[in-house]
């Protein structure tokens, strides 16, 4: 019997409900596990340092504590790029989760029995920076094994949302409430978190193991799969070009972050009322683009979007070079946390689309290096400029480096980076994302 239109159609549309189900439910389960780690992710950034400022006078060793957190990711991202690409993902983000929950007992149990020592700190804090490589970069690659193409950028904007939350509201604001409880409940709650979260992976449905090899190939050393990815981003002039760029802003907010606590006090003249709305703006910036970025791509196109993090980045840097405006620095922080929420969502789906999956690991490892490696450049570069010529002309040769990007950015990104990928998956040609 020959089937009618309709009945085709009727059945079109079950399969692709069949298909969305499991990818809505997933969806949740990565916004919800990423709300959880970021939020005591927010709280261990936070209390750290602060724990430790309670043991000694030293910044060298309060500020080396906080270090701890962030110095795997130049360390060791390359070789976790290269296990992301070789085990279950799932489970990297389980054994991720794991670390964290021991840390947070270490300290627990330390706390309640006597006391942290210094040396406490430094080790968990490792720890925890260790599994925060791992989990970051097992989370960004297993999302185009668990959400189908059409509902990745909702996922992507979720997930992007629910980091700032944590990051920059949330998870601050909760540990100074659990820390006035009592340090041994702040780190207690903290490490519950992480168990939580790791017990929600057990509802994602699929499978998260990459590409298997193909038969009859010889296994690669680390260094040569390390290297193997080096050059799949290298070699793609789009992947590049956007790996370049995101270095000089990254190297912009390292600089920013770095100096405007100084230009905020003796230039604006800032308490920390007013310091704090300055650096709120930035967060609330993040969120209202993790809100909007549907519509923005939709209204704009996904590369005019990512341009618009640009703008918004040469805006947020080079107001404090032109005025010492609380209102209209705040202005120029909101376009920059905007702009890089924008830039966020977008190019992990791009990405997440182009990169083949068995090498998602590897590319997202060292696109990461010029991110963490290029802030504390910008922040080390902008205190020798503010000493030598001052905070205002570090903030106008910053400007000036990022009025570079957007020519990069039209020579070398084309207009269909956001188009839809080719239906078989594939990595489609240079030129066409």
């Amino acid at each position: 019997m020959t089937t009618t239109a309709p009945e085709r159609t009727g059945t079109a549309t079950a399969r692709h409900d069949t298909r969305a189900r499991p990818g809505r439910r997933n969806t949740a389960v990565l916004v919800a596990f990423t709300a959880a780690t970021n939020l005591a992710d927010g709280v261990m950034k936070m209390a750290l340092p602060l724990l430790a400022a309670q043991l000694t006078g030293s910044p060298a060793q309060v500020t080396a504590v906080s270090l701890t957190l962030t110095l795997p990711w130049l360390l060791i991202a390359l070789h976790i790029g290269v296990l992301v690409d070789r085990f279950d993902r799932r489970r990297l983000l389980w054994t991720a989760n794991g670390m964290r929950v021991a840390a947070m007992a270490w300290l627990t149990v330390s706390a309640l029995t006597g006391g942290v020592a210094l040396p406490v700190f430094f080790a968990a804090g490792a720890l925890l920076g260790v599994a925060d490589v791992v989990a970051s970069t097992s989370a960004s690659a297993l999302v185009p094994a668990a959400v189908p193409p059409t509902g990745r950028e909702r996922a992507n904007a979720w997930m992007v949302g629910a980091e700032t939350v944590g990051q920059e509201f949330a998870g601050p604001f909760v540990g100074g409430l659990l820390l006035a409880a009592g340090t041994g409940i702040a780190l207690g709650v903290t490490g519950a978190s992480y168990a939580l979260a790791a017990l929600s992976l057990l509802l994602l449905v699929g499978r998260f193991r990459p590409a298997a090899p193909a038969p009859g190939t010889a296994p690669a050393s680390v260094n040569s799969r390390i290297a193997e990815g080096v050059r799949f981003l290298w070699n793609d002039r789009l992947l590049r070009t956007l790996s370049l760029i995101v270095a000089v802003l990254s190297a912009v907010w390292g600089a920013w972050l770095a100096l405007m606590p100084l230009y905020a006090q003796r230039a604006m003249g800032l308490g920390s009322r007013e310091y704090g709305i300055l650096l709120s703006a930035l967060g609330v910036g993040g969120l209202a683009g993790a809100l909007t970025v549907t519509w923005v791509n939709r209204v704009l196109g996904a590369r005019r979007a990512m341009f618009a993090d640009l703008i918004g980045t040469l805006a947020m840097v080079v107001l404090p070079a032109l005025t010492t405006s609380l209102w209209t620095v705040a202005a120029g922080a909101f376009l920059g946390g905007m702009g890089g929420t924008l830039w966020s969502v977008n190019a992990r789906t791009l990405t997440q689309r182009r990169v083949p999956d068995e090498m998602l690991g590897r590319y997202g490892a060292a696109s990461r290096l010029f991110t963490f490696g290029a802030m504390p450049l910008g922040a080390a570069l902008v205190g020798l400029l503010a000493e030598l010529g001052g905070m205002r002309l570090a903030f106008g040769l910053f400007a000036a480096a990022t009025a570079v990007t957007p020519v990069l950015f039209i020579r070398n990104v084309p207009p269909s980076s956001g188009h839809a990928s080719s239906p078989s998956g594939h990595r489609t040609p240079p030129g066409n994302v």
